[in-house]
């Protein structure tokens, strides 16, 4: 039965709560298997898209909007979580998981559990709660399909960077004469972070695209807490630090955009 309203909501969050808790639960057996838990990763994109997925097959909001978030999460997602797996294939263990469980006292899959799966299912799950309460809202309509149309556009112009801006980094890694460079042409001369860019601007616009229903508005902390993964907690300014030792990054810094895209600066 599609479930709409508070009662709803309520149904469709507790079953994406256990769809998360149960892709984490299966993430963590094959990290323990395999040796590395950097898979938790891989699984960051896979567990929206099972969540958008979820949602619309429960939620018994406005079919045309379901169907259109659930596709938009699904090619992000399933983008994502392929990229994270080739980048991630026949490597050893991510750098910060080895930092993490190096300064965390007892028992090692204690914390591995609650540092690395629980905390990331919890966030997949918080910031994905536009996605869900879009599932259960009524049609947009009127003056908000303007919203819902420019939620569209800035998750179009965010999935070109991410997209645009891993594959570009991957060629240039792949060529053995970049070795030691810094990636500096291409989306990587107007941002030093166009996937991070790119990935905020998904999640803004898919809020937008549930802002186009009232109460959807109010789920701006999803994107928000988002965002703050992707320029402090996990991402762009975690990535500075590292790679503020490598020669001529002091330079690139200086001529290239931080996080969001302007015009190169002259050498």
């Amino acid at each position: 039965m599609n479930a709409t309203g508070p009662a709803g909501f309520a149904a469709v969050s507790v079953t994406c709560l256990v769809v998360l808790a149960l892709l984490q639960a299966g993430t963590f057996a094959a990290g323990r298997r395999i040796g590395r838990y950097n898979v938790v990763d891989v699984s960051w994109g896979l567990g929206f898209v099972l969540v958008a997925v979820a949602a619309a097959a429960i939620g018994g909001g406005d079919v045309t909007r379901r169907i259109l978030v659930a596709l938009l999460v699904a090619v992000w997602g399933l983008r994502l979580s392929w990229h994270m797996h080739t980048k991630s294939r026949g490597r050893g263990e991510d750098p910060r998981y080895e930092e993490l469980l190096a300064r965390s006292a007892g028992s090692r899959t204690a914390v591995v559990v609650r540092k690395i799966f629980l905390t990331q299912g919890v966030a997949q799950w918080f910031v994905s709660v536009p996605l869900q309460l879009s599932a259960v809202l009524g049609a947009t309509s009127g003056a908000a399909l303007a919203v819902l149309g420019l939620g569209v556009a800035v998750w179009f112009v965010g999935f070109a960077f991410e997209a645009v801006g891993d594959s570009q980094l991957a060629r240039f890694k792949a060529e053995p004469a970049n070795r030691g460079r810094i990636m500096d042409v291409g989306l990587w001369a107007w941002t030093r972070h166009p996937n991070y860019f790119g990935d905020a601007c998904v999640w803004w616009g898919l809020w937008l695209v549930t802002a186009s229903v009232w109460p959807g508005p109010l789920t701006i902390a999803s994107p928000l807490l988002m965002t703050y993964f992707l320029v402090y907690a996990t991402g762009a300014r975690l990535l500075e630090r590292s790679m503020s030792r490598r020669p001529g990054y002091a330079e690139y810094q200086e001529r290239t955009g931080f996080f969001f895209p302007r015009v190169p600066r002259p050498s």
